[in-house]
């Protein structure tokens, strides 16, 4: 973690936080003192090389806040007098943003399985087994020859064993089969796969179909916008359009038509992209524009600087410096 401090008739303080941090490069681009240096971007990313995705000058900085302002991962901080500017009315204010209803949520997991950065949090309560099936088992102790092929072949691990440690003081293999009637789904498995047809069972579901209810799922649903990248994974995901994501920027990626993508033997822009918006096809990459954020880090992570990003436009408003809107104007296609 780096940082810098001065006090004066403002203590500032400026933190970069690497765990947020995407290595994109935005900061340094502009960084109107060139005071902020990005590291060897892919080797950090593979994990090669443990260090921060950036250095700050701590001489030339001018703690002007502007790399804070632009950085749409929240991974630089600057504080003045111990008050972020994030939260000053004359400072940029980013309105990308990310949420999930969860009043229209259904609990499926998509959304938290796919998310490249774990910020979505799903618990869930799913109906015990019993109230939605039903029936009638029964194991004949005295025919059971303690086999054990009902317990292996039971789809819902609903049937136990009692085994027991055979002596010659107790010969039994065991004391009891169990069914545990809360997990049995009245397959009749069992009862079909007894050798001495020990199991009796019925399966009475489909007869009492009309008095089940149907199967109610609760649970929460969390999505921490502090570690959410607004990638839109999410949205994209969602089958009943729970996720509504709005992203930083709005524009254009593409690999160069003229460009012999070496993709299997190099895949740079695959490691860095934290969005899992690139993958390789074909041996080539391929960028999906659905799940890409536009943070340019593939673009500088590319050796053979093989990929165009145009950013059209950029969701931060409030900027009311005319020397901060011409050098965030850097950041777009002139």
């Amino acid at each position: 973690m780096s940082s810098v401090e001065r006090e004066g008739k403002e203590t500032r303080s400026l933190t970069h936080k690497n765990e947020k941090c995407v290595g994109c490069g935005i900061c340094s681009d502009v960084c109107p003192t060139t005071a902020i240096k990005m590291g060897p971007l892919l080797p950090i990313a593979r994990g090669l090389v443990k260090m921060d995705y950036l250095t700050i000058n701590k001489n030339d900085c001018c703690l002007c806040g502007l790399c804070a302002s632009s950085c749409p991962f929240d991974a630089l901080e600057l504080d003045i007098n111990g008050k972020n500017i994030k939260e000053m009315d004359n400072y940029p204010l980013w309105t990308h943003d990310a949420s999930i209803d969860s009043e229209t949520c259904i609990y499926c997991g998509r959304c938290s399985t796919a998310c490249p950065t774990d910020a979505i949090f799903l618990q869930r309560s799913l109906p015990e087994v019993k109230e939605l099936v039903r029936g009638e088992t029964e194991v004949d102790q005295e025919k059971c020859i303690q086999c054990g092929i009902c317990e292996e072949m039971c789809p819902a691990e609903a049937i136990t064993m009692d085994r027991n440690d055979i002596n010659s003081i107790n010969p039994s293999i065991a004391n009891s089969v169990d069914i545990d009637e809360s997990k049995c789904i009245y397959c009749g498995i069992c009862r079909r796969a007894c050798p001495v047809d020990a199991i009796k069972i019925v399966c009475t579901t489909c007869m009492e179909r009309d008095e089940i209810a149907n199967a109610e799922i609760k649970g929460d649903i969390i999505l921490d916008n502090d570690t959410c990248i607004k990638c839109g994974w999410c949205q994209e995901v969602c089958p009943v359009d729970a996720a509504e994501v709005t992203k930083p920027f709005e524009g254009e990626i593409c690999v160069r038509d003229d460009f012999t993508c070496k993709g299997d033997s190099c895949h740079a822009c695959a490691d860095v992209c934290p969005c899992n918006a690139i993958s390789i096809v074909e041996g080539k990459s391929v960028i999906n524009p659905t799940f890409c954020v536009l943070c340019g880090a593939c673009v500088k992570a590319c050796p053979q600087q093989g990929i165009v990003l145009k950013r059209k436009n950029m969701n931060l408003e409030n900027i009311k410096s005319k020397s901060w809107t011409n050098r965030l104007a850097d950041l777009l296609e002139n």
